[in-house]
């Protein structure tokens, strides 16, 4: 399942900033997924695309509740940075009940406004009392009550398995607690948030509306192992970590283990637009622009999620969209050098 909760944290405290400074495009690359694109959405000039089968129309670019939470940011900035993307377009946002305080930070910015943008938590990892396992079905639901009080709302549009284990998968339990709370109005769609083998059986058992799932120019197994099957049974997609942790900024191995798995892979795949001077472009074609719409233009894919401390940096993000897809040539590129040079063990990064 990759690096640790506490690996994460200790990787979002440190590099919150850096995320927040960077942005990316989402768009197909074929005329087939541009077909599937709906129209702009609001100032930001995004074309929304169908979230699989549930008939959401999402804009491409999300918000991912992640930063906010873990670097403790203050009720006046969240709120400054949540309306103002909601002004520019922004209508997916992303979050979880492990967050510390995103999800009422998020509740109490803009659930004023919870008719305008479609609203995604995870549970799984909150436990009340001693205990409990905190993948129980009683658990999971008490959880999920919890969301909807912190995010002031009584329904969310997914909430979604925050990457417990195959084994845990496997057992029901977990699941069925979701199917009761969709059953009961609390969500109206369902899905798991992971990688590898648990995401395979997550696709293939039918009981998830949605995936969520690490894909990026350094993590491609997805592209094969889950994303056609996802897309064939109708299942909304949501890419994340789409920017491979801005690992190229490092000249040495970082040292925290959330982001080395990824530093690691790019000494071997050594892409041009990831080395050397080629690191310092922040345009479309530098290595952030290409990273990003490299993920978005991958089949399936409905919505990319990117966090941030910083009120304008939705707007700014959503303005490196409008170069289009990558070129077939580079695009192309990208996926023969990883087949080149991944190794089995490259398995997707939770």
């Amino acid at each position: 399942m990759g690096a640790s909760a506490s690996s994460r944290r200790d990787f979002l405290r440190q590099t919150a900033a850096t995320t927040a400074a960077f942005s990316f495009g989402a768009f197909g690359s074929s005329e087939r997924l541009r077909a599937q694109q709906g129209p702009a959405a609001a100032s930001s000039g995004l074309a929304k695309r169908r979230f699989g089968k549930t008939g959401m129309d999402v804009t491409p670019l999300g918000f991912g509740g992640a930063e906010i939470g873990f670097e403790h940011t203050d009720q006046a900035t969240v709120s400054k940075l949540l309306n103002t993307a909601l002004d520019a377009g922004l209508n997916v946002v992303d979050t979880a009940e492990c967050y510390v305080e995103s999800e009422a930070l998020i509740g109490a910015a803009v659930g004023h406004r919870r008719k305008e943008f479609f609203l995604f938590t995870k549970c799984g990892h909150w436990v009340e009392g001693d205990g409990a396992s905190g993948w129980s079905k009683a658990e999971l639901l008490r959880s999920i009550e919890r969301s909807l009080g912190r995010l002031k709302t009584d329904a969310v549009d997914l909430v979604q398995l925050h990457s417990c284990s195959l084994e845990v998968l496997k057992k029901g339990e977990c699941i069925e607690a979701l199917e009761l709370a969709k059953q009961q109005g609390k969500t109206r769609f369902i899905g798991y948030s992971g990688d590898s083998a648990a995401a395979r059986y997550a696709v293939e058992c039918g009981r998830f509306d949605a995936l969520q799932t690490s894909i990026n120019v350094c993590d491609q197994e997805s592209i094969e192992l889950t994303l056609p099957l996802a897309a064939e049974k109708g299942m909304g997609i949501v890419a994340k970590r789409p920017i491979a942790n801005v690992v190229w900024r490092h000249d040495a191995a970082p040292a925290n283990g959330y982001h080395l798995e990824y530093w690691k892979r790019l000494q071997e795949l050594r892409y041009d637009f990831a080395m050397g001077d080629a690191r310092k472009r922040e345009d479309a074609d530098g290595p952030v622009g290409v990273a990003l719409r490299f993920t978005a233009m991958q089949p399936g894919v409905g919505v990319l999620i990117v966090g941030t401390t910083k009120p304008e940096r939705w707007k700014q993000n959503a303005g490196l969209l409008q170069p289009g897809p990558l070129p077939e040539a580079l695009a192309r590129s990208i996926r023969a050098r990883w087949k080149e040079v991944a190794r089995s063990d490259w398995t997707g990064q939770t």
